[in-house]
């Protein structure tokens, strides 16, 4: 992976962990993040207007990748509040985190990409990082947990948001490679907003968007620009770097997070913690090499 790949996706996981960080702050957390999410797209249009190139008419193939993968990424997030508000967060959060297993197959199988022995050993060492960040403690016991309730429904949404944001980075990979990064990101974010604008339409919805902009302005005008970068600054490294190991070193959002939890929040690290960080690190640094 090239130094521009990797710091552009770097920047993007910073970016990342900043916006989930808002997101954590905020109350009614599915209206805020259509809040923020209308901010970056009021955004976006603002940044057409400086575009020195004018928009490239997009096919009809690229449209529907484009709303192909915003149905994707709003899925998955519907999959991970649903694991998310009804199990144990050591328990799905882990699972969540399987997409890196499918991601490696789909980028060798489908995209035709190949996999150096370092690029491999540092998947599998942030997978092994990405997996352990939430559990308890380090042993085989709890490492086996999560698969031994598999007919629980929070364990299965957690499966799925996996599986769903595997399929939703090879959209992406498809995209970017085909259609310019920032255009391709524009078409992603408005086919979201549409998709999360209809659910917010339900009955249960009614009166909550104002309330919450009420409480949460400030994080949202915030949060709009933190999540425009972190979109198109990962696209662009996206168009440089294998999606198998584009997506693993995104990853790094949760070292990012770690440390965002120790040095501002008050939180302890914790030797898991710590170990699964620096699984992380040492991962990234494989990928680089590979």
């Amino acid at each position: 992976m090239s130094t521009l790949a990797l710091s552009l996706i770097l920047f993007s996981a910073l970016m990342h962990a900043l916006w989930n960080l808002l997101v954590k702050r905020s109350v009614d957390k599915t209206v805020f993040i259509w809040w923020m999410f209308l901010s970056s797209g009021i955004l976006l249009n603002i940044a057409l207007l400086f575009m020195s190139t004018p928009f490239p008419p997009p096919s009809a193939f690229v449209l529907m990748l484009g709303a192909a993968g915003g149905a994707c990424f709003v899925f998955y997030h519907l999959f991970n509040g649903r694991a998310y508000r009804n199990g144990d967060l050591s328990l799905t959060y882990p699972l969540a985190q399987t997409s890196m297993l499918y991601v490696p197959l789909w980028g060798v199988g489908l995209l035709g990409e190949t996999l150096s022995i370092q690029g491999i050993g540092g998947i599998l060492l942030i997978l092994s990082g990405a997996y352990c960040v939430q559990l308890r403690r380090l042993s085989t016991d709890e490492i086996l947990r999560p698969f031994r309730n598999l007919g629980d429904a929070s364990v299965q949404a957690a499966l799925a948001a996996g599986f769903i944001y595997s399929v939703g980075a090879v959209i992406d990979k498809m995209g970017v490679t085909i259609y310019p990064p920032f255009y391709f990101t524009y078409l992603l974010v408005m086919s979201m907003m549409v998709l999360m604008t209809a659910n917010l339409m339900r009955p249960r919805y009614r009166g909550r968007i104002l309330q919450e902009w009420r409480r949460s302005r400030t994080l949202v005008l915030v949060a709009g620009p933190v999540m425009m970068g972190s979109f198109l600054t990962f696209r662009y490294g996206l168009q440089l770097a294998p999606l198998s190991y584009a997506v693993p070193a995104r990853q790094v959002s949760l070292l990012i997070g770690v440390l965002i939890g120790v040095f501002f929040l008050g939180e302890t690290c914790g030797r898991i913690r710590f170990t699964a960080a620096l699984l992380i690190l040492l991962g990234v640094l494989f990928l680089r090499m590979g």
